[in-house]
């Protein structure tokens, strides 16, 4: 005869089954049509689950997408190579091919434009912003205490310079994202030591911040 404890975790698996369902249900859909093709109905009748259930676990249809696109991001670990340069050409190789293949690299654009018509999904553009940026402020960081960079660096702008051309490339442009250009974006950041164009462009002109 089933035990208390044998029922409660069946049932847990369940809700856990169901909300992955859900959630996997949302970011296909959002590959497909964007975030105009989301509603809690048409993920209640691709998912096969009751619109109750996916509302006892997500308030709003705000709620759900921020959640399904909590992967949504370049998630990827600091390389160390033993040089600046090294660093950032391994990070942004890896992150071309991510832009040339990831599932979410096709979402972002409407995350973009609905984030500017709904401030509640303002979230998840910062979520991804964070994680794109957070491997190569490490990178920076590091390139800095090592003498690789000026003590004055703006990270932000930094990161900018070296994410930005990828994002131009992909989006509207559409050039190859290939090797050539991810070293001429690098070497565009540490081709020349001070006085540098590349390295101007990047740094404040009032003292810097605590970033």
């Amino acid at each position: 005869m089933p035990t208390h404890n044998s029922i409660s975790r069946d049932a847990d698996q369940r809700v856990r089954r169901s909300k992955e369902t859900v959630l996997r249900t949302t970011f296909e859909l959002l590959t497909e049509t964007g975030l105009d093709g989301i509603s809690i109905d048409e993920i209640a009748r691709r998912s096969g689950v009751a619109k109750t259930t996916i509302y006892r676990h997500w308030q709003t249809r705000s709620d759900l997408v921020i959640d399904a696109c909590s992967h949504i991001t370049a998630e990827q670990e600091a390389p160390d190579t033993g040089s600046f340069e090294g660093d950032l050409t391994v990070l942004l190789t890896n992150l071309a091919e991510l832009l040339r293949t990831a599932r979410w690299s096709s979402v972002l654009p409407s995350i973009v434009d609905a984030v500017e018509r709904d401030p509640s999904l303002a979230e998840i553009h910062s979520r991804i912003q964070r994680g794109h940026a957070a491997p190569l402020r490490t990178i920076i960081d590091r390139a800095v205490r090592m003498g690789e960079a000026p003590q004055n660096t703006d990270r932000s702008a930094m990161v900018a310079a070296l994410v930005g051309p990828l994002f131009y490339r992909r989006w509207f442009s559409r050039e190859p994202l290939d090797e050539v250009f991810v070293k001429a974006i690098v070497r565009n950041i540490t081709g020349e030591r001070e006085p540098s164009a590349a390295l101007s462009a990047v740094a404040p002109i009032a003292a810097p911040q605590d970033q």
